[in-house]
């Protein structure tokens, strides 16, 4: 006769389970939409946006890549300006909105009217919401609510996705 905890899962059997099925949850949620598969102004091909672009911007821009934190340049400008973007020279964010957040990364409080879009991205199994250049689609990072008044925002900006413009 077959003993009850023979039979019974173990607790670390239904711990792997329940891991398991998030797991296959979290990675369902990955595909999320790319920005590419979205109309844009400007379009280009895949082997051109390689030719136009370094291997860090077409990572961060095309792949939805993030940069190491402190790695960017522009994470110290501090001139007037605009901030563009790297694939398609949109002006993104006016250095008016720049902020040191002490992230590592560019932050702003607002973007320049018109200038992004937002998708919510589930890459970490969670809803964020990701920001892109509302003329090429490029993905620029993430916004969240912990920035500083008027908006609240902290656009989380890869400086690989950007260029400066002095003023």
């Amino acid at each position: 006769m077959t003993e009850l905890a023979d039979i019974r899962p173990s607790r670390r059997g239904l711990l792997g389970w329940i891991g398991a099925t998030a797991s296959f949850a979290a990675l369902a949620a990955c595909g999320s939409g790319r920005a590419e598969a979205k109309s844009f102004p400007v379009k280009l091909s895949e082997a051109q946006w390689r030719e136009k672009l370094t291997k860090s911007e077409f990572n961060v821009l095309r792949n939805a890549a993030t940069e190491r934190p402190y790695s960017s340049p522009l994470n110290d400008e501090n001139r007037a300006g605009t901030f563009i973007c790297a694939g398609c020279e949109n002006a993104l964010y006016s250095s008016k909105t720049k902020y040191d957040s002490g992230t590592g990364w560019p932050s702003f409080w607002k973007a320049l009217p018109g200038a992004v879009g937002t998708t919510t991205d589930f890459k970490l199994g969670y809803p964020r919401t990701e920001v892109h250049c509302a003329d090429c689609g490029g993905h620029l990072g993430h916004i969240f609510s912990d920035g500083p008044k008027p908006t609240g925002k902290r656009h989380c900006i890869n400086g690989a996705a950007m260029d400066f413009k002095a003023a």
